[in-house]
């Protein structure tokens, strides 16, 4: 059966919940067995992910975006250099969100991909995925979502005006911490234990919660993180070493540390939207998580700030070892199935301005109380 739900407005169809900021009470909602049985009963042919589409997609997408990071850096005027700039942004945020899907993927089943990843662009851009694995899948914990061991969760509806603005600001430095933690922190923290263990544990996450630290990686997962790092770090080296020298000119790494900015900004406003932000730390159920994660199913735009996949956020909870190629093909099924009225629907919204609206507007309520 369905478990109806409380919102602390009166309940309407998508665009007016999203535009409303219609708060859900998310302790206490009970599983709805009827969207969890759909949801693993409709998609059994979907889980294998296809080698051909991941590989032509990210190759497609670095290529395009390092040509375009060239064009950057390098095309005489300012308003073609500035429209490459753009395209070498979204190309790169696009080819770089695989990341996401290096946590989630059976590497069986993706052989090489992982390696391929690194190597093209997590190494060149300091974003190598240790950096994600190990972090993310916790997010996707049924007992730790949403709590304060969530390494990817703040509750941001519930928090003052200003963390808005703050969370958006942070993700400009990114490109700066990069270079800092592979250039500075990560070489010197191999010659001192002590140091060693903040670099892991504060350091080495894609993560929001400042409180969170990770614990050092152990066996295969180690090994990877190793060499990951060292390559990384040999990036950061090299360009702090070429500008110093004058080998590269500052005016390309500003170019380059730009454009990663661009990718790093354009996430984060994804990561806005990604849930309504509004458990209050307690450990929720599967249907509750699923229904403070954001589905945005149409138009445009949404292929542009949230690619491979991650449109479709809510039922890439409700489904994590779905690969992204299969994500719209499962929604278009549950949507079918379920129907306009049901609980799935309840997490599909039309378009980031009014999901940035609700979040903004229940922060201002914080701010009232």
């Amino acid at each position: 059966m369905m478990t109806p739900l409380a919102l602390e407005t009166a309940d309407g169809p998508p665009v007016a919940r999203a535009a409303g900021a219609a708060k859900i009470r998310l302790s206490g909602v009970a599983d709805d067995r009827a969207m969890l049985r759909a949801a693993a009963e409709l998609t059994r042919d979907l889980h294998t992910p296809n080698p051909a589409i991941y590989w032509t997609d990210f190759l497609l997408s670095a290529a395009i975006g390092y040509a375009a990071l060239a064009g950057a850096m390098f095309l005489p005027t300012v308003a073609t250099a500035v429209a490459s700039a753009a395209v070498a942004v979204l190309a790169l945020y696009r080819a770089s969100l695989f990341i996401h899907e290096i946590t989630h993927v059976k590497h069986a089943l993706l052989p090489g991909f992982r390696v391929g990843w690194n190597l093209l662009l997590g190494i060149p851009m300091m974003l190598p995925s240790f950096m994600y694995e190990g972090i993310h899948t916790i997010h996707h914990s049924r007992t730790r979502y949403g709590t304060a061991e969530d390494p990817e969760y703040l509750p941001l509806a519930l928090m003052k005006p200003w963390t808005l603005p703050v969370f958006l600001l942070v993700s400009l430095l990114m490109p700066v911490g990069l270079l800092l933690r592979f250039g500075v922190l990560g070489p010197l923290s191999w010659f001192s234990p002590a140091l060693r263990r903040i670099v892991v544990g504060r350091y080495s996450g894609l993560q929001i919660n400042p409180l969170f630290e990770r614990r050092a990686p152990e066996g295969v997962f180690a090994r990877q993180w190793r060499w990951q790092e060292a390559g990384a770090s040999i990036v950061a080296l090299t360009l702090i070493a070429t500008v110093a020298t004058g080998v590269l000119p500052l005016r390309l790494l500003l170019i380059f540390m730009g454009v990663i900015s661009g990718v790093a900004v354009l996430n984060q406003v994804r990561t806005l939207v990604a849930h309504l932000w509004e458990n209050e730390g307690e450990p929720l159920t599967v249907t509750a998580q699923f229904l403070d994660s954001v589905n945005v199913p149409t138009g445009i735009l949404p292929l542009l700030w949230a690619p491979v996949g991650l449109r479709f956020h809510a039922l890439h909870h409700l489904l994590p070892s779905l690969p992204y190629h299969a994500l719209a093909t499962a929604h278009r099924r549950l949507s079918a199935a379920l129907g306009s009225e049901s609980v799935y629907d309840r997490a599909n919204y039309p378009a980031l301005r009014g999901l940035v609206g609700r979040l903004a507007a229940n922060t201002m309520k914080t701010r009232a109380r």
